[in-house]
């Protein structure tokens, strides 16, 4: 739908977007925006791999913003979680089959940012 832009009594303009909800890009902006979770699934996307491993890929992230980005896209079902071992916990994570569509996207964005980003 248009969002259209209204002119108040005051003569201040008050912007009218008539879509009760989010568009698409805004969905999908949820799904894939949230800070580290492109990364995540991009690391995923040959094999998976162990949590700390992850970590140390993701460079600047803390474990804690890793290990919350993780249960995100694994409730979104974006991503499996596998327990390796119990003591001491080892565990690692994998892209899913809804995980894997997102790849194209990832690839074109990256593409872009390698052509037009400085």
């Amino acid at each position: 739908m248009k969002t259209t832009i209204e002119t108040m009594n005051n003569g201040q303009k008050k912007v009218i977007n008539p879509c009760a909800e989010p568009c698409s890009v805004e969905r999908g902006m949820r799904v894939l925006g949230g800070k580290w979770k492109a990364s995540i699934l991009w690391h995923l996307q040959d094999e998976p791999v162990r949590f700390n491993d992850l970590s140390r890929m993701l460079g600047g992230a803390s474990k804690k913003m890793v290990d919350q980005r993780l249960k995100e896209l694994e409730a979104q079902g974006l991503v499996t979680r596998h327990v390796i071992n119990d003591r001491p916990i080892a565990v690692a994570y994998a892209i899913t089959d809804l995980g894997r569509t997102a790849l194209d996207i990832l690839k074109r964005l990256k593409d872009w940012a390698d052509e037009y980003v400085v």
